[in-house]
């Protein structure tokens, strides 16, 4: 049974400014387990598409608050999960078909399918009007201390 042995809590407002801060912590964090260079570039991707998606879809033209709570584990996974306090999304299946975007033609609608690529878990849980949890899982090679 894997046992928690690390984690943190941050929130900040839904800034598009904040996305690198908020990519960049949850790197360092995941550093803790001696990650290759592939593992903390699928990391850095994945959470910035999702802090992405929490602005740009979430909050659309307001700020509101981007929840992050990380846990690294005893068999060397590391869990992150974004969350919104936003619009929330109607369709979760749909949201999370290839192509498919509520923002326009300036998006290409490949949040959730990049997220999913670059992690080993990826679960999505919504509620209209309450926002969305976006939880990513990913096994690293290396060790956590």
């Amino acid at each position: 049974m894997k046992k928690a042995i690390n984690d943190f809590r941050i929130n900040m407002p839904s800034k598009s400014v904040n996305e690198g801060f908020l990519r960049t912590v949850c790197a360092a964090f995941s550093g803790l387990c001696d990650p290759t260079v592939e593992e903390l570039s699928d990391i850095k991707t994945a959470v910035s598409e999702a802090v992405t998606n929490a602005i740009v879809h979430g909050y659309k033209e307001k700020t509101g608050r981007i929840y992050i709570d990380a846990v690294l584990f005893s068999d060397s996974t590391v869990r992150i999960r974004i969350r919104d306090k936003g619009c929330g999304i109607s369709d979760v299946k749909k949201a999370m078909e290839p192509l498919y975007t509520t923002a326009g033609d300036d998006r290409s609608g490949l949040g959730f399918t990049v997220m999913e690529s670059f992690t080993d878990k990826l679960s999505v849980r919504s509620a209209v009007g309450k926002g969305t949890v976006v939880t990513l899982t990913k096994k690293i090679a290396g060790k956590c201390e």
